[in-house]
């Protein structure tokens, strides 16, 4: 009785085809183009998606995500920030928006009903008769401030900023966390420039944030063990800036300071054990003080 002659194995996915490989994880036939490289031999395209399904995603070292690196978050608010500068200029027909205001000689830009609108402002009369300002209700002011520039200028130094310190402390905290520092850090310089000056005085500009970013820099290298002694001088430089050159927030920038590092300082320090939960608790702690300065401070301005 003659044997009938062994069948060669086809893909289990392309049964047209002919092969002799087979997928080192569940053994079945595979083609070349099924064939996807693995730390030994070969494997299927199912065992490869089932594999990447039961590895965890890439963490940093502060328990974010890996996508940091990439710098979309940075990205983004640059984005939205030019965005504003140009509804900014829009809402003012031209005019002084872009230049022709009275810091830094001129060169920065004037008001726009969009900074009227958005600016931290305590309380005025404006000259349409109406009364505005977070002590008359518009807390949204301690937010849209940390987006609004007065000029281009003003808008050009805060970006090459962002750009420059957004992009290291995004990859090393991840998405997420830089966001919530970047808000918080802002949030909290906005603040105190609405408890330090005067009512009628407007502030806007994400600098608040910036400083904010500063701080966090120096807290977060010093954690990683890495040298500090460039991103010293430079704050410096801009500290001097802020006590020196009239029309900028001091309050501001120094309150993104102070809350940019203690932000900094729950991220970076939070027990690697519950470090989401402490992280999120400290940052809503830090929130919660700030609330409660702005109501005091309402209190003192309406009363």
């Amino acid at each position: 009785m003659s044997e009938s002659p062994p069948t060669t194995p086809v893909c289990y996915r392309h049964p047209g085809r002919q092969t002799y490989v087979r997928c080192t994880r569940c053994d079945r036939p595979i083609c070349p183009d099924c064939m996807r490289e693995a730390s030994v031999g070969h494997q299927c395209p199912e065992c490869v998606n089932e594999g990447r399904r039961s590895v965890r995603p890439a963490r940093t070292a502060f328990g974010g995500g890996a996508a940091g690196r990439h710098g979309y978050v940075t990205r983004a608010l640059i984005a939205l920030n030019v965005l504003l500068m140009l509804l900014s200029i829009a809402s003012d027909r031209g005019g002084d928006a872009a230049v022709g205001g009275s810091g830094f000689g001129g060169l920065l830009g004037g008001s726009t009903p969009l900074t009227d609108w958005g600016s931290v402002l305590g309380g005025a009369i404006f000259p349409d008769g109406t009364v505005g300002g977070i002590a008359e209700g518009q807390w949204y002011r301690l937010l849209t401030a940390m987006f609004l520039h007065f000029g281009v200028v003003h808008l050009l130094l805060n970006m090459w900023a962002l750009w420059v310190l957004g992009r290291s402390l995004e990859a090393n905290l991840g998405p997420l966390r830089f966001l919530s520092l970047y808000l918080v850090a802002g949030f909290g310089g906005n603040v105190a420039a609405y408890l330090f000056s005067e009512p009628y005085v407007t502030t806007a500009g994400a600098s608040t944030a910036i400083f904010g970013l500063f701080a966090a820099l120096i807290v977060i290298e010093r954690k990683m063990g890495r040298d500090i002694s460039q991103v010293i001088p430079i704050l410096v430089i801009n500290l001097v800036f802020t006590l020196t050159v009239p029309g900028i927030s001091i309050p501001g920038h120094l309150g993104g300071l102070v809350v940019g590092a203690a932000m900094a300082l729950v991220l970076a320090y939070a027990p690697r054990s519950r470090r989401s939960l402490v992280q999120f608790a400290g940052g809503a702690v830090l929130v919660l003080a700030l609330l409660g300065l702005a109501l005091v401070r309402t209190a003192a301005l309406v009363g």
